[in-house]
């Protein structure tokens, strides 16, 4: 599999002209040619830049750095917040972008001009399935405070969403009440799925000595697919075994149709409710001493 990789490496590489010196006809190698291209018109603070491009500081520094001494950009730091690095395109900047872009098309077209059209949508849907799941494997599970704006933001996207399925919508107030406390360490925890600097899933679970119970198990539309809510919990499975706990509840609605067939798949059965909260129509139960637990939960 290694080597399968490595030969899709090396094609894709040479194909997309990376390995010249000067990318797409441009006087820019590949490294400042995607930068240029990802601070785009609108600019970008340089924070997000390096979290998105995956770049050490220092070399992002350097590469930001000559582009300064070509002309095409500006790095300046915003007024509301010293601390905060906006780089931007000048004029001649915003003409190599549009010159970069239009060449990045042509390669496109190049790419698959000699396919007939079957080929042709073979290899689209070929390179979606592995932005797909090269993308997966860059999403990190993060232990947050609950009070932090990525998980409030995920709270706030999770309530939107089960308001707009639920038959009758959602009011928080209505529902069991989940505290802080509840899941901050160490009564609890709450984790955050990251992309990037981006927050796009969490979970939750509460301590309860030998019966832990998960809440608040959320994924954002932008990466239904990749598996995140199954890796999400069997990452609470894990934490709540690594807590000494024998069982793992929760409780959900009828309206969320695949978390029901996840739990189900993830070796959670239905038993009678153990709670009073007004949005369930099911509970389950999963006994994390039985063998191959975990394995049934963290399979992807």
């Amino acid at each position: 599999m290694v080597s399968r990789v490595r030969r899709f490496n090396r094609t894709v590489t040479q194909r997309v002209g990376a390995l010249q010196d000067r990318y797409l006809g441009t006087a820019r190698p590949l490294g400042e040619a995607r930068v240029l291209w990802e601070i785009g018109r609108e600019g970008r603070d340089v924070r997000s830049l390096r979290a998105e491009l995956g770049l050490d500081s220092g070399y992002l520094s350097r590469l930001l750095r000559s582009l300064e001494a070509a002309g095409l950009i500006t790095v300046e730091t915003t007024e509301a917040d010293r601390r905060v690095r906006i780089a931007r395109l000048t004029v001649s900047g915003a003409a190599e972008w549009q010159a970069l872009d239009e060449r990045s098309d042509e390669v496109a077209e190049v790419l698959l001009k000699p396919l007939n059209p079957k080929q042709q949508a073979r290899l689209v849907a070929a390179m979606s399935e592995v932005e797909l799941l090269l993308r997966t494997g860059t999403i990190e599970l993060v232990d947050t405070d609950p009070a932090h704006p990525d998980a409030r933001r995920c709270i706030s996207s999770y309530y939107a969403e089960i308001n707009a399925r639920f038959d009758a919508g959602f009011d928080a107030t209505q529902a069991n009440p989940i505290g802080d406390d509840e899941v901050r360490a160490p009564a609890g925890l709450f984790v955050v799925a990251r992309l990037g600097e981006e927050p796009v899933g969490c979970g939750s679970v509460k301590f309860h000595g030998e019966i832990c119970e998960v809440k608040r198990v959320w994924v954002a539309d932008a990466v239904r697919g990749m598996g995140l809510g199954r890796r999400l919990l069997g990452e609470l499975e894990k934490r709540a075994v690594d807590h000494g706990s024998r069982f793992l509840r929760l409780d959900t609605n009828k309206a969320l149709t695949e978390a029901i067939a996840l739990y189900r798949s993830s070796g959670f059965t239905e038993v009678p409710a153990y709670n009073t909260e007004a949005y369930a129509h099911h509970w389950f139960e999963k006994d994390l001493t039985a063998p191959n637990a975990a394995s049934n939960t963290l399979t992807p």
